[in-house]
């Protein structure tokens, strides 16, 4: 188990930096929209299965820990939006964008941008 736990650890903190946490949340947040997909799917398919079966699974839409679950992927739907529109113009234009410096401007402007989508959307 501790081996777990370091090998998670060392993934985490691989280089640290902008690039590196930068990657990370934008596959966490598209696996978060992913897994939301198939869960999405499901419950379209109850629908066809049998109301009961599928109003008894909209209870655990309306629980507590699945509306934090929403907020995150509301973040991670935000962030993977701008983050993406980031790799993009790093990769059209690497002469421009592929330096650090601008890679932690963009990052910056990522995290800043997803914020202020996010905040007003969650409240």
């Amino acid at each position: 188990m501790a081996s777990v736990v370091a090998s998670i650890w060392q993934g985490i903190t691989y280089r640290g930096r902008e690039g590196h946490y930068a990657w990370l949340l934008h596959r966490v947040g598209g696996l978060g929209i992913l897994l939301f997909l198939f869960l999405h799917i499901l419950d379209i398919y109850l629908i066809g299965v049998s109301k009961e079966v599928f109003e008894s699974f909209l209870f655990f839409y309306h629980s507590a820990p699945f509306k934090v679950l929403v907020m995150g992927l509301l973040f991670g739907v935000f962030f993977h939006a701008f983050n993406g529109v980031r790799i993009i113009l790093v990769d059209f234009w690497p002469n421009r964008f592929s330096n650090w410096k601008a890679q932690r401007a963009m990052f910056r402007i990522v995290v800043a941008l997803t914020l202020i989508f996010f905040i007003p959307a969650a409240i």
